[in-house]
């Protein structure tokens, strides 16, 4: 899955951004699944059901036959949504801490964009180049680049790569010298998806289900070496 963000301070624009930009991957062909991030929580009307739901549960879901919703009462990280989304391409609106993904940034001057993470960005939405960083008003010109460019990674910091955390790959891979295949939670030598969606594992995770998976088969009559193929429906 490729991803994407659009990030800015209050009030810049990036909703609007974030909307055109969906809107643009879609007329490539693209499905897309759009995704805030706050820090400062959803507001939810008081006379609404979802409101009074929550006030008196623990998860609120909703389901009719036009949408369903999944609401929690606090925050869950992105790698526990993931599996929820089945897109071809993520554009997450907000999300200034998150080092798993490129981003656009919406600034107009050096140091508005010096706060936003320049090293993940990929290009700037605007009038003014800022430093080395391209400036274009042209959304379906963003979009190209977030297909060609886009990624996202797993989030968990396992140092599997080399790197302190995701965000230092995240930094090379914008940089072009480093790949997402230089992930090793989602490169290990064991895979594992629930519902068709692929399970990111740290390498000494991914070590434990490999060796053990292994050494059980190893016993049974029959067994030999090569791909492993276990599929539990």
């Amino acid at each position: 899955m490729r991803a994407i963000a659009v990030v800015g301070f209050k009030k810049s624009g990036k909703t609007t951004l974030a909307m055109e930009l969906a809107e643009a991957l879609r007329k490539q062909g693209l499905s897309v699944t759009l995704v805030k991030h706050s820090h400062h929580g959803f507001d939810e009307k008081a006379d609404t059901d979802t409101a009074r739901f929550r006030q008196r549960a623990d998860m609120v879901v909703g389901f009719s036959p036009g949408g369903s919703f999944v609401s929690w009462p606090k925050e869950r990280s992105l790698t526990e949504l993931m599996p929820l989304i089945t897109t071809d391409f993520v554009v997450m609106e907000g999300g200034k801490t998150l080092g798993v993904m490129p981003r656009i940034i919406i600034a107009g001057d050096e140091a508005t964009a010096a706060e936003l993470d320049p090293e993940l960005a990929l290009a700037a939405y605007g009038d003014q180049a800022l430093d080395e960083l391209m400036a274009t008003r042209d959304v379906a010109g963003l979009a190209r680049i977030a297909v060609k460019a886009g990624f996202l990674l797993p989030g968990l910091d396992c140092g599997g790569c080399g790197r302190e955390n995701c965000r230092g790959l995240a930094v090379d891979i914008v940089a072009g010298t480093a790949t997402v295949a230089d992930c090793k939670a989602m490169n290990a030598s064991i895979r594992i998806t629930v519902g068709g969606q692929p399970m990111p594992l740290n390498p000494f995770v991914a070590g434990i289900f490999r060796s053990g998976i292994l050494g059980m088969l190893s016993e049974l009559k029959g067994f030999t070496s090569g791909t492993v193929d276990i599929r539990i429906a």
